[in-house]
């Protein structure tokens, strides 16, 4: 069965990865890929969304920015992680195809609207957009099959000491999300905090002898000095790509349902997701949560489909998709 998806994110190193395995695996569809600021601003952010899907060799997926600042507030990036770039470390300059010239939320809905079967929504990033998406369109998101975001944990936070990035960026996008009625999967810190790019896996992509698997080598090795060097990680975590992963093969990623809630006015549990997973609140269940993660099989796909892409493919137009 093919997965349609539109993939909204905030280009990041650990979103290139999730963008090259939806566009290399075939149980995906990827209709669309639509930018949001977050690790950078949004100028950024789209244009390394675009260098990734010419890497990909799918530069034929339309491409639309979006929201440039959370829903209220300021925007705080994250070039301490990602650099001044968003995506430092690999050289990927080139040509790229342009964007389709319309807001983000306006392609969601367009790309939705036309799909004949429902379609996935894949957040790597602040949830701006998604919420934005549900809040001016209710009956085009009738037609999405679901939610999975990377955002939140079940635990500890990596920006407070409860708040995972993409939700304190954004807590009232993440509260109207969670809020919405759809089917939700949350994909937290609990469970990407265990898809480690090791020494070992940085040689295994550099070890395939292509473009895309240099790439992304010397993506976790700029990624793996900055863990190091603000958090004291001896091998960082690539976050995004465990959402991609749950999509495509949902025995990958353990979850539970349970009632979550985003905390929007704690002095210092802002934007923390309050997962209730014993069911102590008494409020209804709202998303499945993730718990836990096949840490060899996640691998073994993310590997594969980056081998895949340094092979020869089909031409595919943007009309066939």
């Amino acid at each position: 069965m093919t997965n349609p998806a539109i993939i909204d994110c905030d280009p990041g190193h650990d979103d290139a990865l999730a963008v090259l395995l939806a566009v290399a695996d075939p149980r995906i569809d990827l209709l669309g890929v639509t930018t949001v600021a977050g690790n950078q601003t949004l100028d950024k952010t789209t244009v390394n969304a675009q260098k990734i899907l010419a890497l990909a060799g799918a530069s034929d997926v339309p491409v639309a920015a979006g929201c440039e600042r959370p829903l209220v507030g300021e925007l705080t990036v994250a070039d301490d992680i990602h650099g001044e770039s968003g995506l430092d470390g690999p050289d990927l300059d080139g040509p790229v195809a342009g964007t389709v010239g319309v807001h983000a939320v306006e392609l969601m809905r367009r790309l939705i609207e036309r799909s004949p079967e429902p379609v996935t929504l894949i957040a790597l990033g602040p949830l701006t957009n998604v919420a934005l998406f549900l809040r001016l369109h209710p009956d085009t998101a009738r037609n999405v099959r679901r939610v999975v975001f990377m955002g939140g944990s079940t635990e500890r936070g990596n920006t407070t000491p409860y708040g995972e990035f993409n939700i304190v960026t954004d807590p009232e996008a993440a509260d109207i999300v969670l809020r919405s009625g759809l089917p939700v999967t949350m994909i937290g810190l609990n469970v990407t905090h265990r898809a480690l790019a090791t020494t070992r896996i940085i040689d295994e992509f550099r070890g395939l002898g292509t473009r895309v698997g240099t790439v992304c080598a010397e993506l976790m090795t700029f990624f793996a000095d900055a863990y190091q060097r603000n958090f004291g990680f001896a091998h960082p975590p690539v976050h995004d790509p465990v959402a991609v992963a749950c999509v495509l093969e949902p025995a990958v990623v353990r979850s539970v349902p349970a009632p979550v809630v985003v905390e929007l006015g704690g002095a210092y549990t802002r934007g923390a997701t309050v997962a209730d997973l014993h069911r102590r609140t008494g409020l209804p269940v709202n998303a499945e949560v993730a718990v836990d993660l096949d840490v060899d099989a996640f691998w073994s796909m993310l590997i594969g489909a980056v081998r895949a892409l340094g092979m020869p493919r089909t031409a595919v137009t943007s009309q066939d998709r």
